[in-house]
């Protein structure tokens, strides 16, 4: 099955992250404004795009500070069934690259010193389709607006996602 796999080195705690990815108000400030959630195993949380289109996730998964995770109960067809995991692992710069030296890269570029690897995987695709690699690469630019709501505060949730300049 495809999946969905993106990792990200964001210049914060894993606490804050793990903020971000489970209020109401750290979602609603990195993927939709129009959000619904409570962040309790078993819940669900609602996901507004537009007026006419929402997403429904089941949290099935809390470990605070490591874990977050979702099954997706209603939204497009392709969505409905698939598992969304948020893994974070802490640490300063010389824990993370000896654990993760893919990250070099990365790493160079943060300026702190308590910081978190963020490893996202949106799981159990049917197939590669179009729709796939669309929320592939939107997934990515989703990443990246978790990454600067926890950095500076401020992300780009839908429908801002795709703006260049920040």
């Amino acid at each position: 099955m495809p999946n969905i796999h993106h990792q990200v080195l964001i210049d914060a705690p894993e606490e804050k992250v793990y903020e971000a990815i489970t209020s109401q108000e750290g979602l609603s400030a990195w993927w939709t404004r129009d959000t619904k959630a409570i962040a309790e195993v078993g819940t669900l949380s609602r996901f507004q795009f537009g007026p006419e289109y929402f997403k429904e996730m089941q949290i099935t998964e809390l470990i605070p500070s490591k874990l977050v995770a979702w099954l997706c109960t209603k939204g497009a067809s392709e969505w409905v069934g698939t598992n969304f995991t948020f893994k974070l692992e802490g640490g300063n710069k010389e824990t993370i690259l000896n654990s993760h030296p893919e990250m070099g890269g990365q790493i160079q570029q943060i300026e702190g010193d308590e910081i978190t690897l963020l490893v996202f995987q949106h799981e159990n695709w049917k197939a590669y389709t179009p729709m796939f690699a669309e929320c592939n690469y939107t997934w990515g630019l989703f990443m990246r607006s978790l990454k600067l709501f926890c950095e500076t505060g401020k992300g780009l949730p839908w429908p801002e996602q795709h703006l260049v300049n920040v």
